[in-house]
């Protein structure tokens, strides 16, 4: 076969550049310039010239989005800066206080730049390219980690697979996070594709998007119509991007698609009013969202708020009043959580809400269902609390039937039939029998899920017949079980419960915050587990750490800490944690990443007004190996302290805190020994 010669290759990076262009002009700027029929003669010809040239392909051509092998799993990625969840709020007068808050973290009084945007109801990603070329592509995942999933998205028209010169010049990283969604219409038509070929139809836009994204085979990613609505950047610190809007020009200028909604505006008032304004749009927008995001424009003030546990201080989602629709209850049922709590539950005719067929909704508590008086037989109005969890909104009485009767709240467990318990101020009833299976199945799922000991194999029904069978009366038995015990259970041959036993052996040595996560404290998530585990190091730190102490930590209030305390005061708990000791659980030390630096090992607060932004402290700090944290406790090393400080200074002066000010931290990254 021939050489390609230069006329060759020059054609094909004419070819590669127009098919680009037009790309854009049909995705993104939604305003093409040729027919579909041109657009083919010259995909044609540029797929021509690669198929006699196969030398002349690279990763970025256009022909490059389709025709990748089919995989057999998603390897796991992790961030190189955490991707977060927001806080949400519901109202004027809530966004009103997220506005005070950020005021206050900034110490200013002037009003806020912020950006605005729609909240899409799609699956978030992060695609990484380097030098200008798209290398990774991840899903959010736990905002740590995510699923690699590039190949699939390399075959969206909508994400670039390189960027211009200039920008790879400038940017040799640059991550980029969005949301892939799929458009309502383009929904419709897929569905009735699918039912042509006898096949089920998909739920609604946002799963049709994420199950599109996660499908082994990545030609049939490539045939759906998938679009990136890019949303941010990782970083803050580049060169010539101080505001989140110059990042998004950037962005627009590279070929991303971009939302016609996003909007600067000022203060709360302008915020408020460009929320109205996304409302009146919402019904004629055709894909979902669920809301408005506002963030704090200029990047050195989101440095300065920072964020709390997985939640940024400087942006908040600011969700839309839940969609209702109207069905009948057939039955109002009462379950038992994993702890203790009984929760009414209306079973419904079914009937779809937001996109979403509903079964069952919450009622809450035995006060709620008083108060809404709801009934079997009755027509309700539902809705998905945060657009997630079904609930009863409203009773429709005047359809009700005469011989409807009010539901009686139990007196007694509906699993274990014990006695039931109300704590004055809380609205919960619970189940104190620590052997209750309900509890005890709902304990064991939550301990061996994935972000807990990830025990394999170990679903809800195999969970029911070891609580059934005697096998486990807490978390703990799960490492005492043998093979002889498992193999009489239904389905239960003997390579699955030799594996089953082989993801127990292996869960030995989960490490520490994931440990104390399945250990379902009250308050307790991933992230709080994560937050005591960085904090504390070991397990015997942990459990005996003071209220004080707990609270100290930015992102764990005074009722999480209540909660721990509790928890540990619990005689069944200390057996329990006493036995998984004895079959074998290791209570590692947490293993973070080494600090090294001037600064390794030691603790800041700071506080008051000082020469510059808080941020650039704190950058300062870290990057010499400190820790900063947003309170002062006896393991605060320094309070680094600028004019008009308040309680921070008065509780340092109270502990014996060493105060310095910016001359001492400078004095400190001179005189300390590398």
């Amino acid at each position: 076969m021939a050489a390609p010669d230069e006329k060759i290759s020059a054609e094909l990076k004419k070819l590669r550049a127009e098919v680009n262009r037009h790309n854009r002009l049909y995705y993104v700027d939604d305003n093409p310039a040729i027919s579909d029929a041109e657009y083919d003669r010259l995909f044609d010809r540029l797929l021509e010239i690669e198929r006699r040239f196969p030398e002349l392909v690279t990763p970025e051509s256009p022909s490059q989005r389709v025709g990748a092998p089919v995989s057999k799993k998603f390897e796991t990625v992790q961030h190189r800066v955490q991707m977060l969840s927001l806080s949400k709020v519901t109202s004027a007068e809530e966004f009103a206080q997220f506005d005070r808050r950020v005021k206050e973290g900034l110490e200013t009084s002037g009003e806020i730049d912020y950006i605005t945007e729609p909240k899409l109801d799609g699956l978030a990603v992060e695609l990484v390219y380097e030098h200008g070329l798209f290398v990774l592509g991840s899903t959010r995942g736990d905002g740590k980690a995510g699923e690699n999933i590039t190949v699939n998205l390399r075959t969206l028209p909508t994400i670039p697979l390189r960027l211009s010169e200039e920008t790879a010049k400038r940017y040799p990283l640059l991550e980029v996070r969005g949301e892939v969604i799929m458009k309502k219409s383009a929904f419709a038509r897929l569905n009735e594709t699918l039912a042509a070929d006898n096949l089920p139809p998909l739920a609604n836009p946002r799963n049709a998007a994420a199950g599109s994204l996660r499908q082994l085979d990545s030609s049939v990613t490539a045939s759906r119509p998938l679009l990136f609505y890019a949303y941010g950047i990782s970083d803050t610190n580049l060169a010539s991007l101080d505001r989140h809007q110059s990042v998004m020009a950037l962005l627009h200028r590279e070929g991303f698609l971009i939302n016609d909604f996003i909007a600067s505006t000022t203060g709360a008032e302008g915020a408020e009013t460009a929320f109205e304004s996304l409302l009146a749009a919402r019904q004629r927008l055709d894909y979902e969202i669920d809301g408005m995001v506002v963030k704090v424009d200029r990047f050195h003030q989101q440095t300065i708020l920072g964020q709390i546990s997985r939640a940024p201080r400087w942006a908040v989602a600011w969700k839309f009043a839940a969609e209702t629709a109207q069905t009948v209850v057939e039955e109002i049922e009462f379950s038992v959580g994993r702890t203790g709590v009984i929760t009414p539950v209306a079973r419904l005719e079914p009937v779809r809400v937001s996109g979403v067929t509903v079964t069952h909704a919450s009622l809450h508590n035995e006060d709620e269902l008083r108060r809404l008086d709801v009934r079997p037989g009755d027509t309700v109005t539902v809705r998905r609390a945060g657009d997630v969890i079904p609930e009863v909104v409203e009773v429709d009485k005047d359809r009700r039937a005469a011989s409807t009767k009010a539901a009686k709240f139990p007196v007694e467990c509906p699993s274990c039939h014990g006695a039931l318990t109300r704590t004055e101020g809380e609205a919960a009833h619970r189940c104190l029998n620590p052997a209750c299976p309900a509890q005890l199945e709902g304990r064991l799922f939550h301990f061996a899920s994935k972000p807990g000991f990830d025990i394999e194999g170990l679903g809800g029904k195999l969970a029911r017949q070891l609580i059934d069978n005697e096998l486990v009366k807490n978390p703990a038995d799960l490492f005492f079980l043998t093979k002889e015990q498992l193999l009489p259970l239904d389905l239960m041959a003997d390579k699955k419960a030799q594996n089953l036993l082989d993801a127990i052996d292996h869960s030995r040595a989960t490490p520490l915050p994931r440990l104390i996560y399945a250990l379902g404290i009250p308050g307790v998530g991933e992230a709080a587990a994560g937050l005591l585990a960085a904090q504390f190091e070991t397990f015997e730190r942990f459990e005996t750490a003071s209220i004080e102490e707990l609270t100290a930590i930015d992102g764990i209030g005074p009722n999480i800490a209540v909660g721990i305390g509790d928890f540990f005061a619990n005689e069944g708990n200390q057996s329990m944690l006493k036995r998984m000791r004895e079959g074998g659980v290791q209570f590692p030390v947490f293993q973070s990443p080494a600090a090294t630096g001037k600064l390794a090992g030691k603790t800041f607060v700071i506080t008051g007004t000082l020469s510059q932004p808080r941020g650039y402290f704190k950058n300062l700090i870290e990057e010499h190996g400190g820790k900063v944290a947003s309170a002062v406790s006896t393991k605060t090393d320094y309070l680094l302290s600028g004019a008009d400080a308040g309680s921070k200074l008065t509780k340092a002066q109270k502990l014996g805190t060493t105060v310095i000010d910016e001359s001492g931290l400078e004095q400190l990254l001179n005189n300390t020994n590398d």
